[in-house]
């Protein structure tokens, strides 16, 4: 995808990007080469690549939310920043966390941010299961995209979204997770709102984009430590 082909499919989820925002895209990309060179960012790395798989694919969750009519937004397990700081990019007004477990990649984060001036973002150094013990209910949004398989995933999202807030999965064909979640669903307190289904373009490949809402609080023994997560998934 160029960045002509860029601009036109952006036009399809009515967005017409500034100059500012495609040159802030551009000194991303920059960037996320330069920095791949010495820590482990992205395999994708060919500028049209991209710009599909990672921007424009960022830029796919406003096809199952209005990201206007919130305040805040958690990108867990965010590795060079996708979907978060494509997202405030194009969505300034929106309060946006990075979490990640790796200091590396929070370090190249910070000079994006930095470099592109960008505005109440912040990243967070940590595993996201330990930081929803103490940070309960503090987003509007909690978006992840193909961190790990679905029961495992909503566990660690759900507690740090806010009660009637959304959680958010960006993964590919996910129908087979999907059939496994049902118990992981209902032990959070979560109702699936949308799932989305589309191809990229150019090269087809399949997305799924599943919105959960929050419709409780989450039972206080959630989330449990990593090993337990993992060995016995809800």
């Amino acid at each position: 995808m160029t960045e002509k082909e860029f601009i036109n499919a952006l036009k399809e989820l009515d967005i017409t990007p500034s100059d500012k925002q495609l040159e802030q895209l551009n000194t991303y990309y920059e960037l996320l080469i330069e920095w791949n060179e010495k820590i482990n960012l992205t395999a994708i790395t060919d500028k049209k690549d991209v710009y599909l798989k990672h921007f424009y694919d960022s830029l796919t969750i406003i096809k199952s939310i209005d990201l206007t009519k919130y305040a805040s937004l958690c990108d867990v397990g965010t590795g060079a920043g996708f979907p978060g700081i494509v997202l405030k990019i194009f969505f300034p007004d929106l309060k946006i966390t990075l979490i990640d477990a790796l200091k590396k990649r929070l370090i190249f984060l910070d000079e994006v941010i930095n470099k592109l001036e960008l505005k109440d973002i912040n990243t967070i150094h940590a595993r996201v299961e330990e930081y929803g013990v103490k940070n309960r209910e503090q987003y509007d949004i909690v978006v992840a995209r193909a961190v790990a398989n679905l029961p495992i995933l909503l566990e660690y999202l759900t507690p740090i979204a806010k009660t009637n807030g959304y959680v958010i999965t960006m993964k590919g064909d996910v129908q087979e997770e999907l059939a496994k979640s049902t118990h992981a669903i209902q032990e959070l307190n979560l109702n699936l709102n949308k799932n989305v289904e589309f191809q990229l373009p150019y090269e087809n490949s399949k997305r799924t984009i599943l919105v959960f809402q929050k419709k409780h609080s989450t039972n206080s023994k959630y989330p449990r430590r990593y090993a337990e997560i993992e060995k016995r998934p809800l």
